[in-house]
Formats: structure tokens, C-alpha cells, sequence
């Protein structure tokens, strides 16, 4: 509910504050006072249309500001977090600012926000009627919202809105997948003509440093056979070679530790000495012997290495990149592969949860169909008891999507297109809303269609600011009668100069418009019981106000 409107520099207001109550608001007051004023600055607050020359004259910026309470409400949080925006408590503080260089700005609990979230939050704020704002009236999908509500269709609305919901999301992902499926086929061949050559080549972690060795002794074939030759004969072959040098030693120094036990450890050392040389030599034999001049080897091995050298520019700069490489390439394949896979699953599970929907869709239609004549009598007759007595109202509902296949019409409500069709007049045929009900009319048309519908499923702060227009007498008490059954579940403001209506307000405010020091000033009086009875005298009688009407007053209060 609307709980604090605060005004500053908007039109005639310098600054104002209006404090709200539950149930029936009514602002009463001369013709001109402001309370229109004070509608249309509830409208800009809420996102519509505003411009410089709303702005008090002589002033550069012009501030409005509500201050709202809600229950808990998982739907409003939701719009809230994605806005990036956290409500503490039941509070939520809307402000909007206009100025003349045309910078105006959105608030949302003192954070910057845009018309777009303000826009989302409208349905959770306030919903006007009057003086040519009908877009609520007007709109299609509020005419099948009443229509539910007063069928007490919300069980078959939320089953519908949750198969379209499944219907939805695995239709999104089917066609993300399809947008992706000529990149894979692309993506395809290149991974397939990668992991082939790459399988091909057969790459192995340190082939490359075995090779480039086998290179360098294929090319030093010569050299490596001298060495070889010549470190044997230094080694083992040669009279003087080390082994004979260190057989000689090792006898001398057995001979010695026979006398000198220290010298067997000794002994022991070059006894292994001559293990190794025996051992190198043995080595030096084989090497020497598998040293074998190749060309065709080289060749081999040339080509090779230059295979690698090219795999390794191409896929990552190394073998163990290359590698990495392969197996990435095989395992995006296997992706692809599944999903192929996930397409025709996913396929499968549209096909199912399309017809699921339809089938929940096609039963809310025909429910809506049986609820409609109903609906249409009802208001019927409640448009009677508001001075439109011949006022016909008729509903048209089109089931567009009269098969499973026609998904262009699928919607979270349904497959129907539910318009509301008036005619006030006599002879004349019904036609749609937005062509035949304008200004009171139009306000005492919603005010019935509220009523008669379910009140409680509408759960804002509503606004009628011409509800009253071209009535009177038993019709006013009658509008007023249904204003108060609306506000049983509902917050309602609002505007009227019928003392029948005032008489039912839960809050009664009084807006006067007063020159003060060369300054036009409006204000807002909160009426207590007696201040009532005399502005309801003023309503019944003018100016003059007389002690008949202020009895009549107080009878009309004693009954409200």
C-alpha cells in the first residue's frame, strides 16, 4: 500500500506531503483545488509520462516520492534482485526526479534505477483510472486476468504457466543447440582431420630427445668409432692400459696389507676398479660394434624430427602441447557426438511438453468459455446499479492456437486472446474497450469489472479519479458502496465531489488550494469527524453551508 506521497515543485505544489491509510482513501475539495494534481503526480511516480513544464514555475527540479508497504511478495523480490536491488523490511521508497534540462532520474530505495525496472514494478505499485489513463482497461491481458479471477481459475492459470515454462526453456535450449550445430559441423571436420593426423603421427613423450641423439651419432659415425678405439686401448687393451697399471697396483697393495691390515680396504677399491674398467670395456666393445654408417637411418631420422618441428609449430610449440592438443580435439568430438545426441532428446522432450501445455491450455480455454456468460450477467447487472442500466458487455475469447503444432500463440496464460467488448448506448454494437469507454465511464466500467471479478486478486493500491462523473443521488451511493467492498481487500484513493461517495471513506482528505504572500499553495487536511461533517455539508449544499445539511451530514456518516 501507498503510504507517504511526498510532492516538491510539481505543477501548483510547492512541497507537499499526503499520508494514506488502509481501505478507502477519498480526496475531496472545491473544483481546482488540486487533487487531480496530486493523481497526476501519483502517475509520474509510477512511470508515466512527465516533461519540464510540469515543474513549478520558477523552480529547476521537481521531486516526487512514495513511500510503499508491502507483504512478503516472492514475485516483487524477484523483480528487485535482478535489478541488483535488496528490500530490507516491508518498505519501498520510490522516487522520481524531472528537471528542466531534461536529466530525469528513477530512484528505487534511494538507488539509481531505469524506466525499464520501474515499468516491471508498476503491477506491484498503483493502478490509476481516470482523465484518459485506461491502459490497465484497455489491455487484453487484464481483461483475461479478471476473467480467471472471477472463474477462480489460478490453479489451471499456474499449471498452464508452469508446463509453458518447461515448454519454454527446453525449446530455448533446442534451438540454442540447433544455432550451434553449422559451427560443429565446421568445428567437425577440423577436429577430425586434426585428431587423424595427429593419431597418425603417433607421438610419443621423448621421442624427440631420442632422436635428435640418434641423430648426433648417425652424423659422427667416424669419430664416435676412433674414440672408441681409443678409450678401449687406454682402458683395457693397451700393455700399459689402465686395467694393467691397476692389476699391478692392486697386487702390490694385497702383498702390503698382509703386514698392514689398514691397506685391505684398499685392496677391495681397486679390485672394483678393475670391475668397472672390465665393465667399460665390455661397453665400449658393444657400442663400438652396433656403430654402423646409415644414410638411409639418418634419413629416417631427419624426416622425423622435421614432422615433429612442423606438429609442434602447428599445435602448441611441444610434443606434450601436441598432445594436450589430441586428446582435447578427441574429447570435444565426443561432445559433439552427445551432442547430436541431446538434439534428438531434446527434440523428444519439446514434442512431449508441448503437447502437455496444449492440452492444459485447451482445458483453462474451455473453462474460460463456460465462465464467460456468467461473468458477462454479473456485470451486467452491476453496470445497472451505476447509471449504465443499458450497458451491454460481452466477451470474446479466441482460442488462437487450435493445434499442438501452433506455438506462435503459446503464452504463460494460455492460447486464448480474451478481449472485453462495451456498448453504453442502446442500439449501438458492442465494440472494443479502447473505442467506446473513456473518462467516468470508463472508471465506473473497472470499478464494476473489479468488483464483480474478485477483488482480492488484485492486491495494490488502486486509483479512480473520475468515478463519479455525470452521477448522482442513488447512483453515487451505489459507485461509493462498491468503492468501500473494493478497499475491503484493496487500498483505493480516491478523487470525488459526490458526498454519497465521501460518506463510505475509511480516510478522508481535503485538498485546498489557498494564495499566500503572491504564492499559489495547495494542502492536504486529514479530516477528523466533525471537520468531515461540515465538508460533507459543503459537498451537499456549496458555500452556504446550513445546519439542515449538517444534519444530513451526520445521518449520511452514521450510515458510511
Amino acid at each position: 500500500m501507498l503510504s507517504l506521497l511526498s510532492i516538491t515543485n510539481f505543477a501548483l505544489i510547492e512541497e507537499l506531503r499526503v499520508e494514506f491509510d488502509r481501505g478507502l482513501n477519498l480526496l475531496t475539495g472545491e473544483t481546482g483545488s488540486g487533487k487531480s494534481i496530486i493523481v497526476d503526480a501519483l502517475g509520474v511516480l509510477i512511470g508515466g509520462r512527465s516533461n519540464s513544464d510540469m515543474i513549478k514555475a520558477g523552480e529547476s527540479k521537481s521531486t516526487i516520492e512514495g513511500l510503499f508497504f508491502f507483504d512478503p511478495s516472492p514475485d516483487l523480490d524477484e523483480v528487485l534482485s535482478r535489478a541488483g536491488i535488496e528490500r530490507e523490511g516491508p518498505e519501498l521508497i520510490v522516487r522520481r526526479e524531472i528537471s528542466t534540462e531534461g536529466r530525469n532520474k528513477t530512484f528505487i530505495n534511494n538507488q539509481l534505477a531505469t524506466q525499464g525496472l520501474l515499468r516491471e514494478l508498476r503491477p506491484f505499485l498503483v493502478d490509476i483510472h481516470g482523465q484518459g489513463d485506461q491502459q490497465t482497461l484497455f489491455d487484453p491481458v487484464t481483461h483475461g486476468n479478471l476473467l480467471d479471477a472471477h472463474a477462480e481459475l489460478e490453479s489451471q492459470r499456474e499449471k498452464v504457466a508452469l508446463l509453458y515454462k518447461r515448454w519454454d526453456v527446453i525449446k530455448r535450449d533446442l534451438e540454442e543447440v540447433r544455432r550451434e550445430e553449422s559451427e560443429r559441423f565446421q568445428l567437425l571436420d577440423l577436429l577430425k582431420f586434426q585428431t587423424a593426423e595427429l593419431e597418425r603421427a603417433g607421438l610419443e613423450a621423448g621421442e624427440e630427445e631420442r632422436l635428435e641423439e640418434e641423430r648426433r651419432r648417425l652424423t659422427n659415425i667416424e669419430k664416435l668409432s676412433t674414440l672408441c678405439s681409443e678409450a678401449f686401448a687406454l682402458s683395457y687393451e693397451a700393455d700399459d692400459s689402465a686395467m694393467a697399471r691397476v692389476g699391478q697396483a692392486a697386487r702390490r697393495i694385497e702383498e702390503l696389507a698382509q703386514y698392514e691390515s689398514s691397506f685391505k680396504s684398499y685392496a677391495e677399491s681397486l679390485d672394483s676398479a678393475r670391475a668397472v674398467l672390465e665393465d667399460l670395456a665390455y661397453s665400449l666393445r658393444e657400442f663400438s660394434g652396433s656403430l654402423e654408417l646409415s644414410p638411409s637411418r639418418l634419413a629416417e631420422v631427419e624426416d622425423r624430427l622435421a614432422e615433429l618441428s612442423r606438429l609442434k609449430r602447428k599445435y602448441g610449440g611441444t610434443i606434450p602441447a601436441a598432445l594436450e592438443h589430441l586428446a582435447g580435439s578427441q574429447e570435444r568430438l565426443a561432445q559433439i557426438e552427445r551432442s547430436d545426441e541431446r538434439e534428438r532428446r531434446l527434440a523428444a522432450e519439446l514434442e512431449a511438453a508441448r503437447g502437455e501445455y496444449f492440452e492444459a491450455a485447451t482445458e483453462l480455454h474451455q473453462y474460460r468459455v463456460r465462465a464467460a456468460k456468467k461473468f458477462e450477467r454479473e456485470v451486467e447487472k452491476s453496470l445497472g446499479e451505476v447509471a449504465m442500466e443499458n450497458a451491454r458487455f460481452r466477451i470474446n475469447i479466441e482460442l488462437r492456437g487450435e493445434a499442438s503444432s501452433d506455438a506462435d500463440y503459446f503464452t504463460s496464460r494460455g492460447i486464448d486472446h480474451i478481449e472485453f467488448f462495451f456498448s453504453a448506448n442502446p442500439g449501438e454494437p458492442v465494440k472494443p474497450l479502447a473505442k467506446v469507454a473513456s473518462g467516468g465511464e470508463a472508471s465506473r466500467l473497472m470499478l464494476v469489472l473489479k468488483t464483480v471479478a474478485n477483488a482480492t486478486a488484485f492486491p495494490r493500491t488502486i486509483v479512480f479519479d473520475e468515478v463519479d462523473s455525470g452521477i448522482g443521488g442513488r447512483v453515487s451511493e451505489a459507485v461509493g458502496a462498491k468503492l468501500k467492498r473494493l478497499s475491503d481487500s484493496n487500498q483505493v484513493l480516491c478523487v470525488t465531489h459526490q458526498a454519497q461517495i465521501a460518506r463510505f471513506a475509511d480516510s478522508h482528505l481535503l485538498v485546498r488550494k489557498e494564495a499566500t504572500r503572491g504564492r499559489t499553495e495547495v494542502s492536504v487536511e486529514n479530516l477528523d469527524r466533525k471537520s468531515r461533517v461540515e465538508e460533507i455539508a459543503r459537498m451537499l449544499t456549496g458555500a452556504d453551508i446550513t445546519e439542515v445539511a449538517r444534519k444530513h451530514a451526520r445521518e449520511m456518516l452514521k450510515t458510511g
